[in-house]
């Protein structure tokens, strides 16, 4: 049998374009709309990141109780104190704290007191150090961080200066994060010594009234804190890549790239826990031996 076939003219495609683009625009108009109603409720602080406007409030989403605004100011100060650091720094006070206790009768309510103390002051000094480093890299935050306050704009400058100054009244003018090296160097001071010099001596000497003793311990301990502070140092710039490159920030990320800088610092980590096996193996505690 024969077929019959129709050349569309140009009127015919006409028709077919139009029909097709009438469709294309149905579809990307709903599409659009959910991908806006989800962005407002989920990730609206990405576009205010840009902007550098204050977040507006929705009052049917969340309508403005006090319940509300106090759980939003919470939440944005949670943030903005970088909590990740925080539990960080009070675990290890805690941990190093434990190395000046030689028997059972230590822990008592004069040790408790004592690390609560030092526990309390480390993190006041550790908002104070996170704030300032936020205020000084806002335009790079928003690339790399926009879910902080001040780079989504929850939080002005102006905020951001009363917090950090309520938690000490010196700002320093440095910006250590352009020269990798230093900026290594001083979370390997603070990790690695001055956490586990200061505050074991801290609980050795103010606490227990004993005489200034470096154990074996406390070595271990700032040995292998110090494989862990170049980690950090290193691990800390490589989600930060693109915004370091566009601010001009020569890190060792944006030099060796992501990749290299990544399997060195797990390179370091396993050189560090395997050396940790070897002298709890070694050590004459039998818990040592096992653990």
């Amino acid at each position: 049998s024969s077929i019959r076939v129709q050349v569309p003219t140009y009127k015919s495609y006409n028709l077919i374009g139009n029909f097709y683009t009438r469709r294309i625009q149905h579809r990307a108009r709903g599409i659009l709309e959910t991908s806006t109603v989800f962005q407002k409720s989920n990730t609206k602080f990405l576009v205010n990141a840009t902007s550098g406007q204050p977040l507006e409030s929705e009052p049917k989403a969340y309508p403005n109780t006090p319940w509300n605004s106090a759980k939003n100011a919470l939440d944005a100060f949670y943030r903005f104190s970088r909590p990740h650091t925080v539990i960080g720094t009070a675990l290890s006070i805690i941990s190093v704290s434990l190395l000046a206790v030689e028997k059972l009768s230590d822990i008592s309510p004069l040790f408790f007191t004592g690390v609560l103390e030092a526990v309390v002051a480390a993190l006041f000094m550790n908002i104070y150090i996170v704030g300032l480093n936020q205020l000084s890299d806002v335009e790079i935050d928003k690339v790399n961080k926009p879910y902080l306050p001040l780079a989504s704009g929850e939080y002005s400058t102006l905020t951001g200066i009363m917090i950090v100054t309520s938690f000490s009244i010196m700002l320093p003018l440095l910006r250590w994060k352009r020269f990798a090296l230093v900026a290594a160097m001083c979370i390997l001071a603070v990790r690695a010594v001055i956490v586990q010099l200061a505050f074991y001596l801290h609980i050795q000497t103010h606490v227990f009234s004993r005489p200034a003793v470096i154990s074996k311990p406390l070595i271990f301990a700032t040995a292998f804190m110090s494989f862990f502070s170049v980690v950090i140092a290193l691990f800390k710039d490589i989600p930060d890549i693109e915004g370091d490159k566009i601010f001009g920030i020569k890190s060792y990320t944006v030099r060796l790239g992501q990749e290299k800088v990544f399997w060195t610092c797990i390179s370091l980590l396993e050189m560090a826990y395997g050396v940790s096996i070897l002298v709890g193996a070694t050590s004459p505690y039998t818990w040592s031996k096992v653990i």
